[in-house]
């Protein structure tokens, strides 16, 4: 399937989509007369409760998680000596697992800043920097732990249950102006194969797009549902000027929770690993050769065979091989893919179905972790090896 790319703002870099409307408007316009409409004005209007009750509900909303938003300023000091300042967001947020209080943010909101260089702001006004800092690039996630003080935290919601058409709310800071919430629905889920950085490490995608207004400085806060539930961690936005122009992206929660629970758990993501190269560029030419009617699924260009034999050698599994579904889940391209495998749990047993030689077949294997794999890190990052 062929790649389109796109370059999305984190921050303050542009993106230019080439737009170009205006030169069309003139054929819209419309004359007054044609389009003259007698509204008769003696006509009630419908009740303004709903409207009513449904601003009531969102103020509420509003009031509780507020005090759950941080408000982020992190300084790094370049190779050169100079300093730059960036302002993003945050949610505090705990753990069943782990006892402590933690702020989950955006990786690119910190960056390389040291603990001492990152000041933290709740809404109550308390100021502090965090204790303990993880990362991980490869979804664009932080995780940021606090002295507790027995603070209001936001709640995990079910990014799976969020539709289109739901309507949600961003919270954060944008623009440096803390403490702000906007509206919007989720226009999009499952929006992958973004280029969020130069060398593309950001490479578990799966994002929900949305028209609530993201702007630079919201990088890192919540995105909540109508019953006050995180589902997101907005991250990026897709501009022409630098702000918002109604497509943001929000990590989904069920990605962004794993994340978080597996950083204060291990102090790193552990990724399972199949050991296969994928076609990143996968088309129907290539599927009509394969015998299929069109590129849907993950093909495999290499087997990886070490020492330690990989799950999908043991499997089976062979270069032109389509996998088209794993675990029950069916695979939509080879960065769906990469999403399920790094999220699976390791060590349990998994089945996979893949296309070979006209028809459909289930192997069965056991996922193990990427870091026990050479061949991963000789990948140095490449999003096509898992």
């Amino acid at each position: 399937m062929a790649r389109h790319t796109h370059t999305i703002l984190l921050a303050s870099a542009m993106l230019s989509l080439g737009l170009a409307a205006g030169g069309h408007l003139q054929s819209l316009q419309l004359t007054r007369q044609a389009n003259a409409v007698n509204y008769n004005t003696t006509q009630p209007y419908g009740s303004a409760e709903p409207l009513i009750q449904s601003g009531q509900h969102i103020a509420r909303l509003s009031g509780e998680i507020m005090p759950a938003a941080v408000h982020i300023q992190a300084t790094m000091r370049k190779s050169t000596g100079t300093r730059v300042e960036e302002t993003g967001s945050g949610v505090l947020m705990r753990s069943n697992k782990v006892k402590g209080l933690f702020v989950v943010t955006n990786n690119h909101v910190i960056g390389t800043a040291q603990l001492s260089e990152i000041d933290l702001r709740t809404q109550d006004g308390r100021e502090f920097h965090p204790t303990r800092v993880y990362r991980d690039g490869e979804t664009d996630i932080a995780v940021l732990q606090i002295r507790d003080f027995g603070a209001v935290t936001g709640t995990w919601g079910d990014s799976d249950d969020v539709g289109i058409g739901n309507y949600v709310l961003a919270v954060g800071s944008p623009f440096g102006l803390s403490q702000s919430i906007t509206m919007g629905i989720v226009s999009a889920k499952g929006r992958r194969d973004l280029t969020l950085t130069d060398d593309r490490s950001v490479t578990n995608q799966d994002f929900i797009q949305t028209d609530a207004a993201i702007n630079p400085g919201n990088s890192g806060g919540p995105l909540i549902d109508v019953q006050g539930h995180v589902v997101g961690i907005n991250t990026a936005i897709a501009s022409n000027s630098g702000g918002n122009e109604g497509i943001g992206f929000s990590i989904p929660s069920n990605l962004a929770r794993h994340v978080f629970e597996q950083l204060i758990n291990y102090g790193r993501v552990r990724r399972a690993y199949l050991g296969v190269e994928l076609d990143d560029n996968f088309d129907g030419t290539t599927a009509q050769r394969l015998g299929m009617k069109r590129a849907v699924g993950a093909r495999v260009t290499k087997v990886y065979k070490t020492r330690q034999r990989t799950p999908a050698e043991l499997a089976g599994v062979r270069p032109d091989d389509v996998i088209v579904n794993f675990n029950g889940v069916s695979v939509i391209d080879e960065n769906h893919l990469i999403n399920l495998v790094s999220l699976a749990d390791i060590g349990q047993p998994v089945q996979i179905e893949v296309f070979r030689g006209g028809r459909r077949q289930a192997l069965q294997l056991k996922l193990t972790d990427r870091e026990h794999y050479q061949t991963a890190l000789d990948a140095g990052g490449s999003f096509l090896t898992r």
